[in-house]
């Protein structure tokens, strides 16, 4: 198990992108899971899966939106995509570490970093077929906002055939010291 100690979470340059293009793939990889049979999630024909937030948050989405990586020595390890950020409501819009390096805290505590550089409320979305999805998200509504998140399904905007997302809304008021 890995120390989350060892990790460092900072924000994503333009010179990160390739490394977060990479990681994307793995993420989309780990999503394509939860597809359905009429609509798997599988890559184009080139191997590759959509990627516009990726686009977004490097700079398509302007102000609005902020990458972040998470690296251990050289080593990247995940990323997060936050958008909302001109808004009243910040969204954790992508979030994703490598297995190797999941369930030793690194997640928890990536979240709870890249929050406390945003202050205010908060929403991140997940899957209820996605088990660790649901039990991470839960955790940290918990860790970030102790008895005061909410959690609530939303239709999928304009796809009516997929099963609502679930989403949990939380304010965090403690700005990142240092």
């Amino acid at each position: 198990m890995t120390s989350f100690m060892e990790v460092d979470i900072r924000p994503a340059t333009p010179a990160d992108r390739p490394t977060i293009e990479r990681l994307w793939l793995m993420f989309r990889h780990d999503l394509s899971e939860f597809g359905t049979a009429a609509e798997p999630l599988l890559p184009r024909p080139d191997g590759t899966f959509r990627s516009e937030r990726v686009d977004l948050a490097f700079g398509g989405g302007g102000e609005d939106w902020a990458p972040y990586l998470f690296v251990r020595g050289e080593r990247p390890v995940g990323f997060a995509f936050v958008r909302g950020l001109s808004g009243p409501t910040r969204v954790l819009n992508s979030f994703f570490v490598v297995r190797g390096i999941r369930r030793g805290g690194v997640g928890r505590r990536a979240v709870a970093e890249v929050v406390a550089r945003h202050p205010g409320q908060w929403e991140i979305a997940f899957q209820d077929a996605n088990p660790g999805a649901v039990a991470f998200w839960r955790r940290v509504g918990e860790d970030l906002a102790p008895g005061e998140w909410v959690e609530e399904r939303r239709p999928v905007p304009g796809r009516a055939d997929l099963p609502p997302d679930v989403w949990i809304s939380f304010r965090y008021e403690k700005a990142l010291e240092g």
